[in-house]
């Protein structure tokens, strides 16, 4: 099924939007991702990857009127669709199956092999 398999950036892209709901709009998605991963993220990369997932038809986007304070510019919300949360859920599964049982050098737990 196409639009199945998210690569990993989309895949932490897809689990913010589930994570945040109704407040997952670009700077707020792009927080998300850098605390949980410690990973910095360009906002340029981020909205190229939401408009990616948006014409896989994995997420819609919207755009806020703006605010005050934000200097007249809208905030672009994401929500994913049906598809959008069958993806996350499919990667997310495979991602723990591949991760079970593994141990790393410096891990105590069991050997793959």
């Amino acid at each position: 099924m196409a639009g199945k398999f998210l690569a990993e950036f989309e895949l932490y892209v897809m689990l913010a939007i589930a994570r945040l709901g109704d407040e997952a709009y670009g700077a707020r998605v792009r927080q998300a991702i850098e605390e949980r991963t410690g990973r910095p993220v360009s906002i340029g990369a981020l909205y190229a990857t939401l408009a990616r997932l948006a014409a896989k038809g994995l997420l819609t986007l919207r755009e806020s009127d703006p605010e005050p304070g934000q200097r007249g510019r809208p905030r672009k919300f994401a929500r994913l669709t049906v598809a959008g949360e069958a993806a996350t859920r499919h990667s997310a599964e495979m991602l723990t199956r591949m991760i079970e049982g593994l141990a790393l050098a410096g891990d105590d737990g069991p050997r793959a092999g």
